[in-house]
């Protein structure tokens, strides 16, 4: 099928991107995987207009766009609530709905979150590198959305109007507590100083972003940060570089790293950090690999009963 024009372009926001799941099975040649900092969004997102949940979204960061529809579509808005907008009118959040020849999709005041996901039934074009349409700017994979950009992508009819119940639909906080596995540096560190790890509460630094989340606590976990033999570095993982405020390493992040790793950020948490707001607080709290197995399978499950109830309709 042959893509056709169908957003015009009028604001670009302040980041917005093409992400998919990312790109699996390069990390070891030195490609970082990007992809979407919300996972859970995204394909939320593909799964409310009938897409394959793997299927590329805009990532809109905090200050959304403005896009005006070419062509009659169905979209859906999930992740960060950042009050789209049809001619004016505020549209639901987590719902599939229509846009028509000529319709002006804005965004309007942020209610809570960072980053929220707009996928279209049929998807978009852009390019694709090592399998995956992520935009990786560091890695000159792709480029942000431009004002006067024409968006291209495959429309199809859709069904509008699915959308989840509330009770299903997550809610950001400003304060958040997440689930770590320990290790694999723990050595590293003496009891004390893990213990005093997950007493603390940290703030996110304003400098943050796709690569890493930067924490800073008054006080340090560590008194010094040996260095160590590189190796390669998880979505989620906790580094204490030599400044011993900790960085949560996210989607963009290098393929390894030569820093101690205090735990890993359980990847059912993640997108309460992907949606933490700077200066946000965050806790850490332990738990075993079970645990974090028990919670990513029951995520999974919803995802797939959502995704086979979508595709009953």
């Amino acid at each position: 099928m042959q893509a056709k024009p169908i957003f015009n372009v009028i604001k670009s926001g302040i980041l917005t991107t093409f992400q998919d799941m990312g790109r699996t099975g390069y990390q070891r040649y030195g490609v970082p995987v990007s992809g979407a900092m919300d996972r859970f969004a995204l394909q939320y997102a593909n799964i409310l207009v009938g897409n394959q949940r793997n299927t590329a979204c805009l990532e809109i960061t905090l200050i959304g766009p403005a896009l005006e529809a070419s062509m009659p579509l169905t979209i859906s808005i999930t992740g960060a609530n950042l009050e789209p907008k049809v001619n004016g009118k505020v549209k639901p959040m987590w719902q599939s709905f229509r846009m028509d020849i000529g319709d002006k999709l804005t965004f309007g005041k942020h209610q809570s979150g960072v980053r929220a996901y707009l996928a279209v039934t049929g998807g978009f074009e852009s390019p694709v590198i090592f399998g995956s349409q992520s935009t990786d700017l560091n890695s000159g994979f792709g480029a942000k959305l431009n004002e006067a950009d024409t968006i291209k992508g495959f429309p199809i009819d859709g069904k509008h109007g699915v959308g989840l119940s509330r009770q299903c639909i997550p809610t950001y906080e400003s304060s958040v507590e997440v689930a770590v596995v320990k290790g694999p540096h723990t050595d590293y560190f003496t009891e004390s100083e893990i213990d005093h790890f997950f007493a603390t509460t940290y703030r996110v630094d304003s400098s943050s972003n796709r690569m890493g989340y930067r924490l800073n606590s008054p006080q340090s976990v560590l008194e010094s940060s040996p260095n160590i033999w590189s190796d390669a570095v998880p979505f989620g993982g906790i580094q204490i570089p030599p400044n011993n405020q900790p960085i949560i390493l996210m989607a963009d992040r290098q393929t390894t790293g030569g820093y101690p790793r205090v735990g890993t950020v359980i990847s059912s948490d993640l997108p309460k950090i992907a949606q933490l707001i700077p200066n946000g607080e965050i806790r850490f709290c332990p738990v075993s690999i079970e645990t974090a197995q028990e919670r990513v399978i029951e995520s999974e499950k919803q995802l797939a009963a959502f995704a086979q109830f979508r595709s009953h309709l």
